[in-house]
């Protein structure tokens, strides 16, 4: 039993199944001056990616919110279902992402955490989500004019389903499922 779990532990590190969790503003371009935003929230790997999370409105996503919120209720419960047990964590440097309660959770909560301080600065390569899969979704779901938050999430959602989430392997190859 060891050495099967120890081989698929082996099998998914090589597949460079790194979680990439990034969180995103998207803007409703009714009018500049009343401009709302919407922040989402998704993780992605060579092996797939998980739903795309919005977040309420206005909601401060600070250490304590994005713990509690977005990781233990959200992302990591999809995270599990869609990647299993064995998958290394990785996420982008917003300053929630950095807090030490949150490194500590994730330390204890993932099977494998990249430390704040070992995240390259920028690399589109490791970071597949903030450098290639924004720029898609955003192209496409500002093609047209959109008049409230409401039609901006489901515009969002609309748009992630449709993406090959299975050819992700660099925010490059995405194509539309």
């Amino acid at each position: 039993m060891k050495q099967t779990k120890h081989r698929r532990k082996s099998e998914a590190q090589n597949l460079c199944s790194n979680v990439h969790h990034s969180r995103e503003h998207m803007h409703s371009n009714d009018y500049v001056a009343t401009a709302q935003s919407l922040m989402v929230s998704v993780a992605v790997s060579s092996l797939g990616a998980t739903q795309l999370h919005a977040l309420e409105p206005g909601v401060e996503v600070n250490g304590d919110y994005y713990r509690n919120t977005v990781l233990l209720n959200m992302l990591l419960l999809d995270i599990r279902s869609v990647f299993g047990d064995y998958y290394v964590f990785q996420q982008n440097g917003a300053p929630a992402h950095r807090a030490r309660d949150t490194v500590t959770m994730l330390q204890r909560e993932t099977p494998e955490f990249i430390p704040p301080e070992m995240w390259p600065l920028i690399s589109p390569d490791m970071n597949p989500v903030d450098y290639t899969i924004w720029g898609i979704l955003q192209e496409r779901v500002y093609r047209l004019r959109i008049h409230d938050v409401k039609e901006l999430k489901e515009r969002l959602l609309r748009e992630w389903r449709l993406l090959d989430h299975a050819h992700c392997r660099r925010g490059s190859d995405c194509a539309v499922a």
